[in-house]
């Protein structure tokens, strides 16, 4: 192997090749996903932070759904997706 700019290493083996080709896939394909995950958990935030009760659990709605869709993805543990859910509505109840 060698080494490319970056740090990154070129392989020789024909197989690892393909590989790193999949794998450069999967990260861009997972990353669209957890872009949008992130993205609805700040919109939740922005719409507390107007005291907007209506927008915000609308936001709360979507970002469930994202963070469900990421754990059948296998993108996040469940776990991490609960924690998530758990801190949003706990920003909603605080301003109902």
């Amino acid at each position: 192997m060698y080494v490319l700019n970056g740090g990154k290493t070129m392989a020789n083996i024909k197989q690892q090749k393909k590989r790193n080709l999949t794998n450069e896939k999967k990260r861009a394909y997972y990353a669209s996903y957890k872009s949008a995950m992130k993205t609805a958990i700040v919109n939740v935030e922005k719409h507390v932070e107007d005291n907007n009760l209506q927008d915000a659990e609308l936001a709360l709605n979507t970002a469930n759904k994202r963070l469900d869709k990421a754990v059948a993805k296998g993108i996040i543990h469940k776990n991490k997706a609960a924690r998530y859910k758990s801190r949003l509505s706990l920003l909603i109840n605080s301003i109902r």
